[in-house]
């Protein structure tokens, strides 16, 4: 297997250890998941760089470098439900447009075609990382860094982080969904040919 796609199925693992780490008890355990969380971004990076400087784009990067993109990035969100960080309804929103866009991808898959991320759904991407980030950093610093060092007073802080994660998971939702708009106005005859085959 070529070393892009290793980085790329690297990703899945590394979201069940996130999700683990959020959850663990032990000192320092978010920041472990923030680390796992950066690292996780690097795979991103290396793995499409590699891809399109050495090892060429293949049909399983295209669809399962995305996946793995999706697959984080839900972990992530429905980690912040449970730690009643952003509401349930708004990560079901998001959720349903990466599995509305893996299934068009997956009817192209059936014509022979990929359809590669656009430039919105990078677009997409990039925020609902940086989000997440900036979630699991609060999360690092509530609990690895405020009951030890006092930067703030614990009050005051957990009162701005939780309104803080509530305002950017919405920004997020927004433009998730924005780009699952544009993505099936784009290929709307692909979905169209397929919803109208399935009813006759």
């Amino acid at each position: 297997m070529k070393l892009p796609n290793i980085l790329t199925l690297s990703r899945f693992a590394l979201a069940g250890l996130m999700m683990a780490l959020l959850f663990a008890e032990f000192a320092g355990s978010k920041t472990l998941a923030l680390a796992v969380f950066v690292l996780a971004g690097i795979t991103d990076a290396l793995d499409g760089r590699l891809a399109r400087r050495v090892y060429g784009i293949t049909p399983f990067g295209s669809l399962f470098d995305p996946l793995a993109d999706k697959v984080l990035v839900c972990a992530a969100f429905v980690s912040f439900v449970e730690l009643r960080l952003v509401p349930a309804w708004l990560v079901v929103l998001i959720i349903t447009r990466e599995f509305l866009v893996t299934g068009l991808r997956l009817l192209a898959g059936r014509e022979g075609g990929v359809l590669s991320a656009d430039a919105w759904g990078k677009h997409k991407t990039v925020w609902q990382m940086l989000v997440i980030a900036v979630v699991l950093l609060g999360l690092a610093v509530q609990h690895d860094l405020l009951p030890h060092w006092r930067l703030f007073n614990p009050g005051d802080f957990d009162q701005f982080f939780h309104q803080s994660a509530y305002v950017i998971s919405w920004i997020a939702a927004v433009i998730t969904t924005v780009s699952g708009a544009a993505y099936f106005s784009k290929h709307r005859a692909l979905f169209v040919r397929h919803a109208e085959g399935a009813a006759s």
